[in-house]
């Protein structure tokens, strides 16, 4: 089955590709596909037949009990059979129905066959959350099927319109059947309807789970979406609209009425919305003069009343609403094949301008009345066995319940409304019927009709298989049985059947046939009557209200939160979080162990943080409130190395170093206070804001380590740090290889921030203008040695930088300590997995000595130091990272994983390597081409721009001292 699936979804890929290189006549064996699927599928039925259920699990992600589950029943093959073989005739009816100028058509292709493949995978999922997904799937297909021309506002709004509704209703359904999941033990649908759980939230998980059958099958009150959607083309509507998408809903509900119909609220939902669907589609179908708008509110009329008999729960109502499921399959995707061939053909669908086309077609014509007749029940056709049979179900029900409650006034009001329904049923089949086929006088006259014979072989044949199976009745019962079983038995023996006596059923059916007709015959003053009592309200309304509503309230809302201040929105962000997750820490207080501390050193550290802190926010320059604010980061450093973490307070002391000396230097394009204006009210707000934050994540902190209710999990790392990883420093060792993904993912989201930045700041093109120091002219007074051409020189001051900024002293500590640190932070990098350092201390290292060097010797310095393109490194780390990620693999091991190699090497003796050495080397890359990106656009770039304002402001007074002059 999993195969099948897949095997469509890869038909699909390449569908595209073959429609543009053959055209639509590609569309023959892109229909071939599942068409022999069909014929695969059909393989199973004698053993389904005799109650064996098919089943294939594939396993997915074993950890949490996820597999690709798949289920072949009854029910599965029924509706299996028509995606598939309607999917089949669809798509080779598409070859006649577009031109060989039709825009888009390789991608609607390609979409369609995905939602074949997309619904299968529904029909045959055995797993709720992968019956989820392969529901979303269809809501996504759908979408880009209705919406095929983008250019049509119409199909725009019809797409957007189906893609909210539906996707509401899945949101519900996917709660539902989590919750469903939770209380049965198990995702498995067919464990779950063998055992059934019970209790309140079971109650509430299902009707949830009806929200979204509801919704997909366009019951009210969501009804309207179906209609709208008929803005996509025809064979969309024939598959999609008819035969597949909207059967999704009734699946569901066929699916789990044997294990749930007795819940509470089961059956008033799905048989009171039904009812209500049924007769206001009915009476809306009779007002339209677009035949596919009639056939659209027909098609909405026909959902509510097969999930009416089928959420009633008894067995004759279940083996009804089944072959009613079949024979709608049939007769609406012929009708809507019909009229997709009559509008191509005569370039309309209106009724009121079609007139002979009986004799112009009289093939499509017959295959048009087979359809007509079974939808509106005349025997022999299917449709008629169907509802012939829904007709006793009902009327066990009024007389007897059958299990349902129903019996009495409520049993015969429901047969009522039915037989109802089942009237306008026949008056808007006529109403098909007549308005495409019969003799009329219409103001213009019809095109020439051309009818190839394979545009109408589709309709034909899935019409006369409407008037086959209502001769096998009997065989449909018993390809049933199994389904149907698993209901308790009624008064009277379920079956299908062309005669089922003389009685209350067969009177029903006479009524709503000459009742039918009369209402068709009295067309004209019923729709007067109609239109008089119209009313001008509609959920069709009442959602464009909405949506406007929730439009014009998204305007106002991002009007008061996008306010382009960041403060605002750093307020908002807090204020949520003081607010939703601080307001549970009131109930948590009991919980909270507090220890102040374990030495009076580390109370001193702590008052010494608090106060750089409150000095910080009290200051009113700039680089004062940032050198305080690192203050604070080494205090925090000074309490990790208190509490024994040596590593953490090597990278915070660096990261804390680096932090400072990038804000000095953003600092210098800022001006020296924060602000000129007056201290204003509002900065009691943001205080009480800023105590409210503290307090919360104080909370949070102390919540979270006085909840531990199992044994520290660190107790463990000293040993699996050695054993796994292969080193001593435990810290490195979860970031190189315990949670190596986190720390992939980490450094891509580093290089993506910090490239950001840069770019946003100055720089556009890296190495763009790396000079290095032998290319730059000598100044005027400077003398030139012979040796100086071409020659690096360390910090050649006299030609870089002005007698005023050179530091003759920072220029001799620079020479003393540049090769120390970057050995330094080699060693950090390479001895980091058994003692303090790693990759990103040792990259931190290296950028803090390219930051000596070009506060020592100016930006032509660090060019010097570094003359290489930043992007290179930054590429450089990422892809050596993300080679030792996958070179495990290619030695039989996983992604990640560490290899340990100790090896005897002369002299050095023995050498301890470990595979994740070569993760931490593209970390320190990564982390040293980022140092180096700010360094040229936070210093290089600015000395450049304060330069060339200099040199203007100079032109311009020697420009003004001329002018004065003369």
């Amino acid at each position: 089955m999993l195969l099948v699936i897949a095997a469509l979804f890869a038909l699909a890929a390449i569908s595209p590709w073959m429609l543009l290189r053959w055209g639509r006549r590609a569309f023959l064996p892109v229909a071939a596909v599942p068409l022999a699927a069909t014929v695969w599928l059909a393989t199973f039925t004698p053993s389904v037949v005799d109650g064996q259920v098919h089943t294939e699990v594939v396993s997915w992600v074993p950890s949490i009990g996820l597999g690709l589950s798949f289920a072949l029943g009854p029910l599965q093959l029924l509706l299996g059979l028509i995606v598939l073989g309607i999917g089949a005739v669809v798509l080779a009816y598409c070859t006649w129905y577009f031109h060989d100028d039709s825009a888009g058509v390789p991608r609607f292709g390609g979409v369609l066959v995905a939602f074949v493949a997309a619904m299968l995978g529904l029909v045959l999922a055995d797993d709720l959350l992968l019956m989820y997904v392969f529901w979303e799937l269809t809501t996504v297909f759908s979408f880009l099927l209705v919406g095929h021309d983008p250019t049509r506002r119409t199909s725009r709004q019809a797409a957007i319109q189906a893609l909210i509704v539906t996707t509401l209703g899945g949101l519900a359904m996917l709660v539902g059947a989590l919750a469903l999941a939770h209380e049965a033990g198990t995702m498995r649908i067919s464990e779950i309807l063998a055992a059934p759980p019970e209790g309140t939230l079971v109650t509430v998980s299902v009707l949830l789970l009806l929200v979204g059958a509801i919704s997909k099958s366009a019951l009210f009150p969501f009804h309207f979406w179906l209609p709208a959607a008929m803005a996509a083309p025809t064979p969309v509507s024939a598959y999609l609209h008819a035969a597949s998408m909207v059967k999704a809903g009734v699946y569901l509900v066929a699916l789990l009425a044997p294990a749930f119909a007795d819940v509470p609220g089961w059956r008033g939902v799905l048989v009171g919305l039904g009812l209500l669907t049924m007769v206001l589609g009915g009476l809306r179908a009779l007002r339209q003069h677009d035949l596919k708008l009639l056939l659209a509110f027909g098609t909405v009329s026909q959902l509510g009343f097969m999930m009416l008999v089928l959420g009633l729960g008894t067995r004759s109502a279940m083996l009804a609403g089944l072959g009613l499921v079949l024979a709608h399959a049939l007769f609406k995707a012929t009708l809507f094949l019909v009229v997709g061939l009559i509008d191509r053909t005569t370039g309309t669908r209106d009724l009121r301008k079609l007139t002979g086309l009986s004799r112009r077609m009289p093939w499509v014509a017959a295959a048009s009345v087979l359809a007509a007749l079974s939808m509106a029940g005349i025997p022999p056709l299917l449709g008629y066995v169907a509802k012939e049979s829904v007709f006793v179900a009902l009327v066990d029900v009024a007389e007897y319940g059958d299990g349902t409650g129903l019996d009495g006034p409520a049993g015969w009001l429901l047969l009522a409304g039915v037989l109802l329904g089942s009237i306008l049923t026949v008056a808007y089949s006529l109403r098909f019927v007549w308005g495409a086929f019969a003799d009329r006088e219409v103001a213009e006259e019809l095109r020439d009709v051309d009818v190839p014979a394979g545009f109408a072989a589709g309709p034909l044949l899935l019409g006369v298989l409407g008037l086959a199976a209502g001769f096998a009745g009997p065989t449909l019962t018993t390809a049933f049985a199994p389904h149907v079983e698993s209901l308790p038995e009624g008064v009277h023996h379920a079956e299908l059947s062309l005669w089922h006596g003389v009685g209350l059923p067969l009177l029903a059916t006479g009524v709503a046939i000459a009742l039918g007709v009369v209402l068709f015959l009295l067309r004209r003053p019923v729709a007067t009557l109609q239109g008089a009592l119209a009313l001008d309200l509609s959920m069709e309304r009442g959602y464009r209200a909405g949506m406007r509503g929730l439009d014009r309230f998204a305007v106002e809302l991002t009007a008061v939160v996008q306010r382009g201040s960041a403060a605002a929105y750093l307020a908002i962000i807090l204020v949520v979080v003081v607010v939703v997750p601080g307001s549970t820490l009131f109930l948590t207080f009991d919980s909270i162990r507090v220890k102040a501390w374990d030495t009076p050193f580390q109370a001193l550290v702590g008052a010494v943080i608090m106060l750089a802190a409150f000095m910080a926010t009290r200051s009113r320059r700039r680089l004062r409130a940032v050198l305080l604010a690192g203050a604070t980061g080494f205090g925090a450093a000074v309490l990790f190395v208190m509490h024994g973490a040596p590593d953490l307070a090597l990278t915070q002391v660096l990261v804390e170093t680096l932090t400072v000396v990038v804000f000095v230097l953003a600092l210098r394009r800022m001006p020296e206070y924060f602000t000129d204006r007056p201290l204003s009210a509002r900065r009691y707000w943001r205080m009480a804001l800023a105590v409210a934050v503290a307090l919360a994540a104080a909370g949070f902190i102390l919540v979270g380590a006085s909840a531990r209710i199992h044994t520290p999990v660190s107790l463990d790392l000293p040993r699996l740090a050695v054993e796994y990883g292969g080193g001593y420093n435990i810290v490195n060792v979860v970031l190189v290889d315990t949670r190596a993904w986190d720390t992939l993912g980490e450094i891509a989201v580093l290089v993506a921030a910090g490239t950001g930045v840069a770019s946003l700041i100055f720089l556009d093109v890296r190495g763009a203008g790396i000079r290095r120091v032998h290319e730059i002219p000598f100044p005027e007074g400077v003398k030139k040695h012979a040796t100086d051409a071409g020659r690096r020189v360390w910090l050649p001051a006299p030609r870089t930088l002005a007698p005023e900024k050179r530091s003759i002293i920072f220029e001799v500590i620079t020479r003393l300590l540049f090769h120390s640190i970057i050995v330094l932070s080699l060693y950090l990098l390479f001895a980091g997995h058994n003692a303090p350092g790693g990759g990103f201390a040792g990259g931190l290292t290296a950028g803090l000595a390219l930051v000596i060097r070009y506060l020592a010797g100016g930006r032509y310095e660090l060019d010097e130091a570094a003359p290489v393109d930043a992007g290179k490194l930054i590429g450089a780390g990422l892809a050596l990272a993300a080679l030792a990620a996958l070179l495990p693999v290619a030695f039989g091991g996983t992604i990640l994983e560490s290899a340990i190699l100790d090896v005897e090497v002369p002299v050095l003796g023995n050498v301890h390597l470990v595979s994740s050495a070569l993760f931490d080397i593209g970390v320190y890359l990564v982390v040293l081409g980022l140092v180096l990106d700010l360094l040229r656009g936070l210093g290089s770039q600015i000395d450049r721009q304060v330069m060339r304002e200099k040199r203007d402001a100079e032109a311009a007074e020697s420009q003004t001292t001329e002018a004065v002059a003369r």
